[in-house]
């Protein structure tokens, strides 16, 4: 198989979406805001859209889903701290003043 050459598998189907060769630092996901779509947020977990919807139904979404609606926002401090990332910019605490 020539190097060009993909499997069936790597390929978009009609219905889906091309495929998102994003890489999800954790400045580009605290980027996103307090809250993003089910879209994103399975991305950022490496599911597909339609498992991302059919686990939010089903209540097994890997974080928290917020309804609103028909529509479901993720918020992206759930999704940081599933990702065991710091979810603010964490500074180093004061050294403690010299003893004198």
């Amino acid at each position: 198989m020539a190097s060009s050459d993909h499997h069936f598998a790597d390929r978009p189907g009609p219905d889906s979406e091309q495929p998102d060769d994003t890489v999800w630092t954790v400045d580009r996901i605290r980027a996103l805001g307090p809250v993003t779509d089910i879209a994103t947020a399975a991305r950022i977990f490496g599911l597909s859209r339609a498992a991302a919807y059919e686990l939010a139904k089903r209540g097994q979404f890997p974080v928290a889903v917020l309804r609103f609606g028909s529509r479901y926002r993720i918020p992206v401090a759930a999704i940081l701290h599933a990702l065991h990332l710091p979810v603010a910019d964490e500074q180093p605490p004061d050294p403690p003043p010299p003893a004198t």
